[in-house]
């Protein structure tokens, strides 16, 4: 295993740019959970570093061992290296970058698709939460239109806990063209709004659907409502006039997991 004690390494400058997003097929994994989760995936790792008084402990060396039998690049780092290398504020003891073009993307796949689409959910966290709900529920995939985070930005995969690297995700230019798509795959898309649409608990959300979620602040363009095959909304006690985003998507997504069930 190579050792880098230099924050200028230019392997230290790969994960930096992986952290900014510059690197587009290529995934940052953060903690021994994400890792974790790749592996169990199959996702190939291009590299992965260990702090170097880590790499014994219990939750670190079986992860090491796995990378090594699958041929990755594994390197031992000092902490001001991993401190350099890392995104978060307080380091992790292990990170890895994976390809990114072994994800799935095929949404539609199931035989009566669940599809949640996230429509300018700008926070990735938010975003990553959406994720994690969708497979949670057993959604067939997400969607992420507009102006959204990057589903598989280091924030967002921290944020989905790993199902990121699970749920198939697909990414478009405009929350119109996720919606035209959806219908070409023959289902009904549905829009959620604060007032005005039918009660979720009256809603029927069996047959193949793709739920429109709205970001943060706006919510969804009053032109992609109206076009919308059903309006609904869950209702709010005032003085509350609208729900983060996932819990949006969570209520919703469970009520069209209990009426399938």
């Amino acid at each position: 295993m190579e050792r880098i004690t230099s924050r200028q390494n230019s392997i230290v400058a790969q994960y930096r740019a992986a952290a900014r997003g510059d690197a587009a097929e290529v995934l940052l994994l953060d903690g021994a959970h994400l890792v974790n989760d790749a592996l169990t995936a199959q996702i190939p790792l291009q590299h992965l570093m260990v702090a170097a008084e880590s790499t014994e402990s219990a939750d670190i060396e079986p992860l090491l061992t796995r990378a090594v039998a699958q041929h990755t690049a594994v390197a031992v780092a000092s902490a001001k290296v991993m401190e350099a290398a890392s995104p978060v504020r307080s380091s992790s003891p292990i990170i890895a970058l994976a390809n990114r073009n072994r994800l799935a993307s095929d949404v539609y796949a199931a035989s009566r698709p669940l599809v949640l689409i996230a429509c300018d959910v700008q926070d990735p966290g938010n975003l990553g939460a959406i994720v994690r709900v969708a497979e949670a529920a057993g959604a067939s995939g997400l969607i992420a239109a507009g102006q959204c985070a990057d589903p598989h930005g280091w924030k967002a995969l921290r944020g989905s806990m790993g199902s990121a690297l699970r749920l198939p995700i697909a990414i478009r230019d405009t929350a119109e063209e996720a919606a035209a798509e959806a219908r070409r795959h023959h289902c009904r898309v549905v829009a959620t709004l604060p007032r005005g649409g039918t009660p979720l608990a009256t809603s029927d959300l069996r047959a193949p659907v793709a739920i429109l979620i709205g970001g943060e602040g706006h919510g969804l363009p009053a032109a992609l409502v109206e076009a919308a095959d059903v309006r609904i909304t869950i209702p709010m006690q005032a003085p509350v006039e609208s729900l983060n985003a996932a819990v949006t998507a969570a209520l919703v997504a469970y009520e069209a997991r209990r009426q399938r069930s």
